[in-house]
C-alpha cells in the first residue's frame, strides 16, 4: 500500500472531496489548454461539442445547454457557420424555428481538438510509474461511478 493510499483512508469525505475536485479541476484546464493552433475559441468549441454530443439542437436549447443568453449564442453559431463548422435546417414541426448541427467539416475540428488534447495527456501518463498509471485507471473507473447519474 502506498503513502498516498494510507492517506487517501484517513482523510475525511469532506477533505477528499476538495482534494479531487481540485486536481480534477487542474487538470481539466490544462487539457482544454491543450489545442491544435487555430482561432476557435473555447466558447465556440464548447458549442460545437454540445452540437455534436446531442446530434441537433435550437439556437435556445444551444444557449441554455451552454448557460449562456440566446443573443451571446447567436454570435457564437453565426462565428462557427462562417467557419462552415455548424448548418442550419429548418425544424420538421415549427417553421419558426431552426435546426442547428455540426457539418462534417466541424466533426472533424473537434476530432483534431481530441487528438491533440489525447496526445498531451498521453504524454504525461507515459512519464509516471506503471503503479501510478494502475493507480489512475482504478481512480478513473471509480469517478465515473462517482459520476453517474
Amino acid at each position: 500500500m502506498t503513502e498516498w493510499t494510507v492517506m487517501a483512508k484517513r482523510m475525511p469525505p469532506a477533505q477528499l472531496a476538495t482534494l479531487l475536485r481540485d486536481a480534477i479541476t487542474r487538470l481539466n484546464r490544462r487539457v482544454r489548454q491543450t489545442r491544435p493552433v487555430g482561432d476557435l475559441t473555447a466558447t465556440q468549441l464548447s458549442a460545437l461539442t454540445s452540437l455534436e454530443l446531442a446530434g441537433a439542437l435550437t439556437p435556445r436549447e444551444l444557449a441554455d445547454t451552454e448557460r449562456v443568453q440566446p443573443p451571446t449564442m447567436t454570435k457564437i453559431v453565426a462565428k462557427l457557420e462562417e467557419r462552415g463548422l455548424v448548418q442550419r435546417t429548418p425544424h420538421p414541426t415549427d417553421g419558426r424555428q431552426v435546426i442547428l448541427a455540426a457539418t462534417d467539416s466541424g466533426r472533424a475540428v473537434l476530432a483534431q481538438f481530441d487528438r491533440a488534447r489525447n496526445e498531451w495527456l498521453a504524454s504525461r501518463l507515459a512519464e509516471l510509474t506503471l503503479e501510478e498509471r494502475d493507480a489512475l485507471q482504478r481512480a478513473a473507473e471509480i469517478l465515473q461511478k462517482v459520476a453517474r447519474d
